[in-house]
């Protein structure tokens, strides 16, 4: 089926890539966007007179994928009653390729009641009206567009009179015209930052008229997504909202942005208005290429209600600790790595049990003030906890597992943002997932809504405490899910549990190891069915890009990453030792012998 001619764009920057420019000769059909290139523009062409059918559906899916102002020109391949009742807002379908038009059904004569076209792909991912990502397991997508011929002054043209709700775009398009945004609130009862990933237009917003920045303050001010809604708040007062006809802001010479609200906001508290300048700076700290030092929130008549610095701001962050990774050595010694050495080195024991091979260990974490370790035994069945900073006993062991077989015991524990323990029992005859209020208190058992068969085989929490991402085998998979950590009743007699568990990375057949590496991003060891493992970043929400994949290496079991992006990955690999990759370098070797890496956390 011929494709109709598409108008792109190259700016200036591109110029050096853009060998010549033809200014004579035919116009050669193309196809949108054919390497995702946000910098790439696409013009959209109205439907010229007497266009056949063919070429009304082809004009359509390509004006889709433009940033054209409400869409204008794409209606234009829609009857009078469908461009009325589209709604481009609704959701966007997210296909691995173009959607592709098979040939139409139908009578195709002029008084005939009008020609159906299948579209065929591979959905990958939708994004809902709120803007949220949520990637699935590639399957077939088929959804209908129907065109009947529509008088017009000058007899009948075709025209689009039924088609699917939404946008429909490939994955080049849609990488093109949107980019990931996190927004930022408050994690329930806390005063710590929780990152809500979503997607926003790349350029100016086709519905809104709003640029980037703008795009991002209003899709805060709507408010958490569905999913992270029940457990973080927001300091801003129901029905905030940017000043009436605010569509462009912009950050000024001393990299200070104004923000203009409505009247909501008008009688808000200093130390509310700092919360809500601290979620503002957090959330547009992405988008410029420098990073925003300064916020004023502006009351409805203009006057400032507050100012908040960048360095203000980062009190309200979940995680300031940057510490140096750990691991444990070919004794069952931990020791603590040096992520700025260049040669491999001895590294230092921490004090205490953990460190002078009196509790050999096979797993570790350490919190995140670096006071206190959880190790787990060699054999895997028991867990402790020490000081990792003065001499003394162990004590008893916190966690005792009854499996048979060590691969069915203890996991690695894990310590949240809340000072909490979590570790996973194992044990196929009563698998639990635990958590140890303060690292000190008894073990509790937390509930995992829709877990159904699957097994517990790792977890890693998030630093805000919200989140924690478990490795979940079932079937001979192991898949990775998120799971929202929701807190109820007073801290002495909390009642925690982990809820809507939701696919990370679909497309994986199996998932090796995960670490955060962010406040919504993970660092995965998988590999995809027919493919060999891979180390990747992937956000939380799931979606993932070619710049995520990192260099290879093989026979990877364990990695580490820090929430501060300054510090080095670091991995076990079978071949080449404890490992680190520092920025723009491959990896590196660090230790000769050693396993379980660990940063803080």
């Amino acid at each position: 089926m011929p494709r109709l001619p598409v108008v792109f764009g190259c700016c200036a920057l591109l110029l050096t890539g853009c060998a010549s420019i033809p200014d004579s000769g035919d116009v050669e059909p193309v196809k949108a966007s054919p390497r995702g290139d946000s910098q790439v523009r696409v013009y959209p062409v109205a439907p010229a007179a007497g266009a056949d059918p063919n070429e009304i559906v082809d004009g359509f899916l390509e004006a889709m994928t433009s940033d054209d102002p409400d869409f204008a020109v794409a209606r234009k391949y829609l009857t009078k009653q469908a461009s009325q009742s589209w709604q481009p807002a609704d959701r966007t379908t997210v296909l691995a390729a173009a959607p592709d038009p098979a040939d139409p059904q139908g009578p195709s004569g002029p008084d005939g009641p009008g020609l159906t076209y299948l579209l065929y792909g591979e959905q990958i991912a939708a994004v809902d009206a709120g803007h949220a990502y949520q990637p699935v397991a590639p399957e077939p997508y088929d959804r209908a567009i129907h065109l009947v011929q529509e008088k017009v002054l000058d007899g009948k043209e075709w025209r689009i009179d039924d088609l699917p709700q939404g946008l429909v775009l490939g994955e080049s398009d849609f990488q093109r015209n949107y980019r990931a945004v996190n927004k930022y609130y408050f994690a329930s009862g806390q005063s710590w930052l929780v990152a809500d990933p979503v997607y926003i237009r790349q350029r100016i917003d086709p519905l809104t008229r709003m640029d980037p920045v703008t795009q991002a303050v209003k899709v805060l001010l709507d408010g958490p997504t569905d999913w992270m809604r029940p457990v973080v708040d927001s300091p801003f007062p129901t029905g905030t909202e940017l000043k009436r006809g605010t569509r462009t802001l912009e950050f000024d010479d001393r990299n200070s942005l104004k923000v203009p609200l409505n009247a909501k906001v008008d009688n808000v508290g200093r130390e509310q208005c700092r919360k809500m300048a601290a979620q503002l700076l957090f959330t547009l700290r992405d988008l410029t290429s420098t990073r925003g030092e300064q916020v004023e929130l502006l009351r409805q008549d203009g006057s400032s209600l507050c100012v908040l610095s960048g360095d203000q701001a980062e009190e309200f962050a979940a995680d300031r600790t940057s510490g140096s990774p750990y691991f444990i050595d070919a004794k069952g010694r931990l020791a603590q790595l040096s992520a700025s050495s260049k040669e491999p080195i001895d590294p230092p024991r921490v004090r205490g049990p953990f460190g002078d091979g009196t509790m050999p260990l096979g797993q570790v974490a350490v919190a995140r003030d670096e006071k206190y370790a959880a190790g787990v035994s060699q054999d895997g069945k028991s867990m402790y906890v020490g000081s990792i900073i003065s001499a003394g006993e162990v004590g008893d062991a916190r966690v005792v597992s009854k499996a048979e077989k060590k691969e069915d015991r203890l996991s690695a524990p894990s310590w949240d943002g809340n000072g909490d323990l979590w570790i996973a029992d194992r044990d196929p005859r009563q698998p639990r997932l635990l958590r140890l209020a303060d690292g000190a208190d008894a073990p509790r058992e937390v509930a995992v809504d829709g877990l159904g068969d699957a097994r517990i085989e790792a977890l890693r929490v998030s630093a805000d405490g919200v989140r924690v991402a478990l490795l979940l085998a079932e079937d001979g998979r192991t898949t990775l899910q998120i799971g929202r950590v929701e807190r109820r009743g007073p801290a002495d007699e909390q009642t925690v549990s982990v809820t809507e568990l939701k696919a990370v990375a679909p497309r994986m057949e199996t998932v090796t190891a995960v670490s955060w590496a962010g406040p919504s991003r993970l660092v995965v060891v998988g590999k995809e069915a027919g493919g060999v493992q891979q180390v990747s970043y992937i956000q939380t929400d799931g979606s993932t890009s070619a710049a995520g994949v990192l260099p290879g290496l093989n026979q990877v079991t364990g990695i580490a990453a820090s929430d501060d992006e300054q510090q080095p990955l670091v991995a076990d690999s079978d071949d080449a030792g404890i490992v680190r990759l520092p920025t723009g370098a491959n990896w590196q070797t660090m230790v000769q012998e050693g396993s379980s890496p660990v940063y803080p956390g």
